[in-house]
């Protein structure tokens, strides 16, 4: 290779790295392994090193992944760190770990020890405690600044908010894991898989997701939890690692007991061979396992490069898999219609459970897998409901096996299957007549994040059976009598049934446009649409060109909705919903305060005296509207402190103002103020439609 191409190469891996890192720490939807990306960061270390020449300042070598979420919108406060929170050196060899050990040794004179501990597969956090209260919870951000999510790591259970014992300084940092143990993440998917969006690939990007959520409520509800394994401060007097850690449990401190002092890289070895086994047996995902130098003063000697620190390495565990015939492939069909592929494979041990079923998702996929009933397969398994096929391995493929051949219909109702242009998916457009839909979408309309009704599966498929619903409007004409004739019912059960039913007509009205379980419309589109329109006669009468008007709504989306609407078995559900007391129009402020604004676009970027979301509402509050993106629609950039630099360069490129906070203030008539109290008011609507 040339040097122009050895130019191009180094390029080409920073741009990947880049990406993979916005995937990864941003998006929480990673689409490269974690070896890929280490085998990948590993090659251009080896040619930075072998040509510096070309080794750039903002080299993914030289800088940590960044989480900030002001690359998403910035939905929270940052504050830099006071110790840089770096990443650490990566190896799957365990030469390399001796490698680790032997410069360690030529370096530092005295005798030392290490610190041996498992690496949990979650999200870096740091926690601050002032007085032994916690006062602040930053994300590792981009290692120097990181976002406040305080309010969010209160709501993780085993998270002290205030210390327990005595001896802890008075201010001091500690340092750690948020991660989702398998029995949460199993059931967030689960829910995911029932209202079919898109499940979380592993328990690391749930509780990545999870901490960034808006709502405290939500994260308190996700299952996280928290190991902590790092103390910092500027008055600390411990010798060791380990001697702080044990004073951080008596802290009360979430610190994991799995650790383990070693003296030699013998004692590393059968510490990382024993975890590799037993590792599956436990509650929550590991990757590897941690190895650090133990004595505090050899650790400050050895130092820190640009992104890691010199005194510990990891040693990343490569992904389990497990081989497995297929015996069957099965065709289901979900509440939406979709028809997904699950394979039905021969028992497998894997990742401490057995396998026996493995999602194919979706024709493409099989075509590109290749596969056929009878052929060998990979299946890998972090942590997921319906574990994946990762490849086929030909050479125990058996001569003459035929390829499976996709449905042409629905295997419920026999309904011929249709694609929508841009989609991989095939679907059953007999919404509304399919036995598999109609139960699936009552389900979906009692479920907790939308009608919240005390009822489950087999309370549907028992009131389906006997001909009592065949829609979500039945639900609120059932009487106490048909209730008593289901399988195990009693009186008591019937009551509790039949007021959380009562219960759910004061649900929000953007929970009940979620529970219609229009196709393509989860929960937050469902907030956007009812945000945007008030109620439910004006999202029926919305034509396609207002739906797109809607924040995030994009044609797929507006496609749907009105084609639902358009329907006049629908229209009677929601009138009927709307007899019964159900809210269909939406419950708002009128936190109005001025029409300073009317009219402008406005997009915001960097942190202000207040929050984003505030900074929003008053925007909204004064007539504006805002906006995620700049365009020449764009009235104005209204720039906070550390704006971000290509909303910038976008504003400047299209002759677009820029504005600071007190600039905007400026603007506001002299009739806005804080102590303005918003009143409750309903919007009016008549349901003429219905």
């Amino acid at each position: 290779m040339d040097m122009n191409g050895i130019q191009n190469r180094i390029e080409e891996l920073s741009r990947l790295l880049r990406e993979a890192n916005r995937r990864y720490y941003v998006d929480s939807a990673p689409d490269m392994s974690d070896y890929e990306y280490d085998m990948l960061m590993k090659e251009l270390q080896g040619l930075e090193e072998e040509y510096p020449q070309f080794r750039k300042e903002d080299s993914p070598t030289r800088r940590v992944g960044s989480d900030l979420a002001v690359q998403k919108g910035g939905k929270f406060r940052q504050y830099p760190h006071k110790f840089p929170m770096l990443s650490l050196g990566n190896t799957y060899n365990i030469n390399e770990i001796q490698e680790f050990a032997d410069r360690a040794g030529k370096t530092i004179a005295s005798p030392f020890t290490y610190s041996c501990e498992l690496k949990f597969d979650g999200v870096a956090i740091c926690l601050e405690y002032r007085d032994g209260v916690l006062y602040r919870a930053l994300t590792r951000g981009d290692g120097s600044v990181g976002d406040d999510v305080t309010e969010n790591v209160l709501r993780i259970s085993n998270i002290p908010k205030r210390l327990s014992g005595s001896g802890w300084p008075a201010e001091f940092e500690i340092r750690g894991e948020i991660y989702m143990p398998y029995r949460a993440f199993d059931a967030l998917n689960e829910e995911k898989l029932r209202d079919e969006e898109q499940p979380f690939a592993n328990p690391r990007n749930a509780a990545s997701g999870s901490l960034k959520l808006t709502n405290p409520d939500e994260v308190a509800a996700r299952g996280l939890e928290c190991t902590l394994y790092h103390l910092l401060g500027r008055d600390l007097h411990f010798r060791t690692h380990d001697e702080a850690l044990r004073s951080a449990m008596k802290w009360g401190l979430p610190v994991s007991d799995k650790r383990r002092i070693c003296r030699n890289i013998l004692e590393i070895e059968e510490y990382i061979d024993f975890w590799n086994v037993e590792r599956r047996k436990l509650p929550f995902a590991t990757d590897g396992i941690v190895i650090k130098i133990n004595e505090l003063d050899i650790q400050k000697e050895l130092g820190y490069t640009a992104k890691a620190p010199r005194w510990a390495v990891a040693y990343k565990f490569k992904a389990e898999q497990a081989l497995s015939r297929v015996l069957s492939i099965d065709y289901q069909v979900g509440r939406t219609g979709a028809v997904t592929p699950v394979a039905n494979l021969e028992p497998a041990l894997l990742s401490g459970t057995v396998v026996k079923r493995a999602s194919l998702h979706n024709a493409d996929q099989m075509e590109l897998l290749d596969i056929r009933v009878g052929d060998y397969v990979y299946v890998e398994k972090g942590g997921e409901i319906i574990p994946k096929i990762t490849a086929v391995e030909l050479s125990k493929r058996a001569p003459k096996l035929l390829k499976p051949e996709f449905p042409q219909t629905c295997p419920d109702c026999g309904t011929p299957l249709v694609r929508d242009e841009g989609e991989a998916r095939w679907y059953c457009p007999n919404i509304d007549g399919c036995p598999t839909q109609i139960k699936a979408s009552l389900t979906h309309f009692l479920s907790r994040k939308a009608m919240n009704v005390l009822a489950g599966d087999s309370t549907v498929e028992q009131l389906f059976n006997l001909g009592y619903v065949r829609n979500v409007a039945d639900f609120y004409t059932l009487t106490a009598d048909q209730l008593m004739t289901l399988e195990g019912w009693r009186e008591k059960s019937a009551k509790r049934f039949l007021d959380s039913l009562e219960q759910s007509k004061s649900a929000p009205f953007e929970q009940l446009l979620f529970a219609l379980g229009i196709r393509h419309v989860g929960e937050s589109t469902a907030k956007s649409i009812a945000r945007h329109f008030g109620s439910l006669y004006a999202v029926a009468s919305a034509g396609r060109g207002e739906l797109l008007e809607v924040e995030d709504v994009g044609e797929i989306i507006a496609d749907s909705v009105y084609e639902w609407f358009r329907d006049g078995f629908h229209l009677e559900i929601c009138r009927r919903l709307k007899d019964a007391g159900l809210q269909t129009e939406i419950v708002k402020k009128d936190s109005r305060q001025s029409d300073s604004l009317q009219g402008k676009s406005i997009v915001i970027s960097g942190t202000f005296s207040i929050s984003r979301d505030e900074m929003k509402a008053l925007i909204e509050a004064n007539g504006g509207r805002n906006s995620g993106s700049i365009s020449s629609k764009t009235a104005f950039l209204l720039a906070g402190e550390k704006p971000g630099p290509e909303k910038l360069r976008k504003a400047e490129s299209l002759g677009v103002k820029v504005i600071d906070e007190a600039g905007f203030r400026a603007m506001l008539e002299p009739e806005t103020k804080a102590e303005n109290r918003p009143e409750e008011k309903k919007v009016p609507v008549q349901l003429t439609l219905f």
